[in-house]
């Protein structure tokens, strides 16, 4: 039966190959781009690309940033760029126009009649909405004052005179199209995210050196001894001394609002009334240690008392006010350089809470929160303070360790499990996350959402969870990350961003797309024992190599090598009907070397729009590129390479 089974099943890929094979070549010679020029689109009907959610909303309603929109002629949707010199600078980057095919169209923002100036900050500000023009007809003042959150921008006109009157008052020159094309403008890219990362260690190293001292604070006053409360102590002790707690279970709510130190000597519990916040902490420099924390309230959304001013004029003051009331074992507010070491919490909502807290380091924290990963808040919630959490633990509860716009935050060394979402990150850029262990996670063990730039995500291992990595946003560096038996090892939202050297091994789907734009550098990963290596959404063709450079992909090392056997002898496409099968399937290892498979195979990439939707790797691997990081995983010994694949999968 199961003979008859693998027949059935090789006759249907052989057709299955020969229907791809004609289509595919039928596709060459039906491409038409049309010769009528389509008119322009509403911009929020693009895709669009280049200005961070956080920056949109955060702009004033009289701001009209430069916009281009392209229409391309192998990518199905019109893409909006913020931005001329985001256009310019996608477009120079190297296999662009091979998976998008040529610009049809360009419209460009018309500010000719608008009555342009500039704001305080450089953004432009019109009394009414530009309209389009195209882009090859326009003129464009180049290296003006004008800016956008994302730096220097190219102001285009439809009228010369208006362009050069605009030069005359706020500097730069005029430029036609095909000079603007010639520009070359500094962008940020995934790799700027790359080189930061030993800065932010550094910048993480120095948070703590700058608390360190508050543990040699000099001793001012003993609680339980010399007082009848923690409370009393601390309203008694001189600035930048230590409240020692002597050893012992005291239940009260306590407010520090001076620059002091309070440590446990021995066993100290503190137990809240199951109301409230249990610590909370209104001033900069204070240090808590040495403790361990019950009672917490289970107020997971604020009211109308909360420890903070919210502007209600700024985009997020609802975000705001739901967040700030919350309860949680330690509530910092306003505490620049803050220090949590050495403390437990037990918590039905959250652990530790840093509002507006610059510079806050939580280290050797435990946390335990709800056993039902869908009640409570967040084991450590930081809301607007950069900062560092690191060899931490957290274990129950809707989110291990959450980020709100807190930035230049380092992440690092930390346990994170049974949440449902183990590390969550909202509007938060420039953040490293790094050798972390997620496990157990009912939604993602680390979720990067609402289009954030230049996070690093390296060296986090992440298992038995629904989603190992769900990473949005752009610039974004992912590398030597480890996603091992979740149902999806790693989900792809982001756009110029790059991701090396990670192993996805034993997961239902290696790696599944969402991306609207293949912008993304994928190389040197490595692809072992998925149920399905890799899927996408419909769009474009997407290139996951680059030169020499490939990933490799079990089965896809069943195809022959090449002389220094290095490398497969062709492309291998994980979305293809047979390559996704050399892995699991008896016999696709022989069909793959058909020659008529091979001259399809022939022509994967190098033709725009002929593998729409598609993943093509041009240079696969015969061996894995990180097999130190493949060993902690079940699987390494399933990853074979060019000289032993297997012919049959029982083999």
């Amino acid at each position: 039966m199961r003979a008859r089974s693998r027949n059935r099943l090789r006759f249907g890929l052989l057709l299955v190959v020969g229907a791809v094979l004609l289509i595919g070549l039928a596709g060459l010679f039906v491409v038409d781009a049309g010769s009528t020029t389509p008119p322009s689109a509403e911009f929020d009907d693009t895709v669009p690309v280049g200005l961070t959610l956080e920056d949109e909303r955060g702009l004033d309603d009289a701001v009209a940033l430069p916009q281009a929109q392209v229409f391309y002629s192998q990518y199905q949707y019109v893409v909006g760029y913020y931005g001329v010199e985001t256009f310019v600078s996608e477009r120079q980057q190297a296999g662009h126009e091979q998976q998008f095919g040529h610009p049809l169209t360009v419209y460009v923002s018309d500010y000719s009649d608008t009555a342009l100036e500039l704001s305080d900050e450089d953004y432009p500000i019109l009394e009414q909405s530009p309209g389009w023009t195209d882009a090859e007809t326009a003129w464009f003042v180049v290296d003006s004052d004008a800016q956008t959150p994302a730096g220097d921008t190219v102001v285009p006109f439809s009228e010369r005179e208006d362009a050069e009157a605009f030069a005359g008052d706020h500097g730069g020159s005029v430029s036609d199209w095909e000079s603007v094309l010639e520009q070359s403008f500094d962008r940020d890219d995934a790799t700027v995210a790359r080189d930061r990362v030993d800065g932010q260690h550094q910048l993480a190293d120095d948070r703590l050196e700058a608390v360190d001292s508050f543990a040699d604070r000099p001793p001012s006053i003993v609680a339980g001894e010399e007082t009848e409360t923690i409370q009393e102590a601390i309203d008694q002790a001189p600035a930048n001394t230590t409240v020692v707690v002597a050893e012992g279970s005291y239940e009260e709510t306590l407010e520090i609002d001076r620059p002091i130190t309070l440590a446990g000597e021995g066993e100290v519990t503190i137990r809240g009334d199951d109301n409230s916040t249990v610590i909370t902490v209104t001033e900069g420099n204070i240090g808590i240690q040495n403790l361990a924390i019950t009672g917490v309230g289970n107020q997971t959304q604020g009211g109308e008392d909360l420890p903070v001013d919210i502007d209600e004029d700024e985009w997020d003051a609802t975000f705001t006010t739901y967040y700030a009331g919350t309860d949680a074992g330690i509530g910092a507010y306003g505490a620049d350089n803050l220090l949590v070491e050495d403390v437990e919490v037990e918590t039905p909502a959250s652990g530790v809470i840093g509002y507006d807290s610059t510079d806050a380091v939580v280290r050797n924290v435990s946390v335990t929160g709800p056993e039902d990963a869908s009640d409570g808040l967040a084991g450590i919630l930081l809301f607007q303070s950069s900062s560092v959490v690191e060899d931490s633990t957290v274990l129950g509860g809707k989110n291990g360790i959450y980020l709100y716009r807190s930035p230049d935050t380092i992440l690092r060394s930390n346990e994170v499990g049974g949440n449902e979402i183990g590390v969550h990150l909202m509007h938060t850029s420039d953040t490293l996350i790094h050798g972390n262990e997620l496990r157990d996670h009912l939604v993602a063990g680390v979720d990067v959402m609402t289009g954030p730039e230049r996070n690093a995500i390296v060296e986090n291992d992440v298992r038995d969870s629904d989603t190992g990595f769900s990473i949005g946003g752009s610039e974004t560096y992912v590398a030597s990350n480890v996603a091992a038996d979740n149902e999806r090892g790693l989900h792809v939202e982001t756009t110029t961003s790059f991701y090396e050297g990670n192993v996805l091994a034993g997961n239902a789907v290696g790696a599944d797309v969402t991306s609207m734009l293949p912008t993304n550098r994928v190389v040197g990963n490595d692809f072992v024992e998925n149920d399905e290596h890799a899927t996408t959404t419909s769009g474009p063709l997407r290139l996951w190599s680059d030169g020499e450079s490939g990933n490799y992909w079990q089965g896809g090392a069943a195809i022959a090598g090449d002389a220094d056997g290095t490398h497969a002898d062709r492309s291998y496409t994980p979305t293809d009907a047979v390559d996704e099968r050399l892995h699991r399937t008896d016999g696709t290892q022989t069909l793959v070397r058909a020659p008529a498979l091979q001259a399809l195979a022939g022509l994967e990439g190098s033709v725009p729009g002929m593998r729409t939707g598609s993943i093509v790797d041009q240079t696969p691997t015969c061996e894995p590129n990180n097999p130190e990081l493949l060993d902690r995983t079940d699987w390494a010994d399933s990853a074979w390479s060019c000289v032993d694949a297997p012919t049959s999968t029982n083999d």
